[in-house]
């Protein structure tokens, strides 16, 4: 079982819209990560390979290696992550709703309390169900009527300096805006049937690779990447 070496596909060379992300199985010293690019139309990885932190560096050799392979990227489905979109430009990049959901949930909870809040969080939750005019509009009105209270300062009476009051509600919103020309990327380009969501990754493929993992626990990590390996070339559409 040992000896055994996972057969890898040569793959076709087309032009496809990828998702990209990253995920890592494992916990401190047996831990190590994949990053992939998937063809979201056929739902078969294009380049993968592994790695032990998920930095810039690994998406541009992943690029990189997508495109040696004779892959042409036409757009590209990511979960937001900084500096990412500057390698991929020059290419209609879609930032997923589900992460940018959850990136206003950890600023403002699930729950939120402030009127400034609720708002901001139900605009956000319209993403994927009103056209990108509308979604825009919708954000304006909001800092319009809400611009005194997120401008509102407290004094620190220890450092002798003035802060934002609310620094997270501040940053949720600026999430929104810094993101708004890449959340309707699938909208401005529909006859490249760019998917919303990384989800084809994250729950399409992820999740059974890490099912797949507990069920063979017990061996070690090179077993472990074999399987991975397996897992993609054979049974991934």
């Amino acid at each position: 079982m040992h000896s055994y070496i996972p057969i890898v596909k040569t793959k076709k060379p087309r032009e496809v819209v990828v998702a990209l992300d990253a995920t890592f199985f494992g916990r401190r010293v047996d831990k190590f990560g994949l990053i992939i690019a998937k063809d979201i139309h056929e739902g078969s990885p294009v380049s993968y390979h592994f790695i032990t932190t998920e930095s810039l560096f690994e998406y541009q050799v992943l690029l990189r290696d997508t495109t040696y392979k004779g892959f042409t990227i036409k757009a590209a489905v990511i979960d937001g992550k900084r500096g990412l979109f500057r390698l991929l430009e020059g290419v209609p990049v879609q930032m997923c709703h589900f992460h940018q959901q959850a990136i206003i949930t950890r600023y403002l909870t699930r729950k939120p309390k402030l009127e400034a809040s609720i708002d901001l969080k139900r605009i956000s939750s319209y993403l994927g169900k009103v056209k990108q005019k509308r979604f825009e509009l919708l954000l304006e009105c909001w800092h319009k009527r809400h611009e005194e209270f997120i401008k509102e300062k407290t004094y620190n009476i220890e450092t002798g300096k003035w802060h934002y009051t609310h620094r997270r509600l501040r940053s949720a919103y600026r999430s929104l805006k810094t993101n708004l020309p890449y959340l309707f990327t699938y909208r401005n380009y529909p006859d490249l049937n760019i998917a919303n969501t990384t989800n084809g990754l994250d729950g399409g493929l992820f999740s059974p690779m890490k099912m797949l993992m507990k069920v063979h626990r017990g061996i070690g990590i090179e077993m472990k990447k074999k399987l991975i390996v397996d897992y993609l070339e054979n049974w991934v559409k």
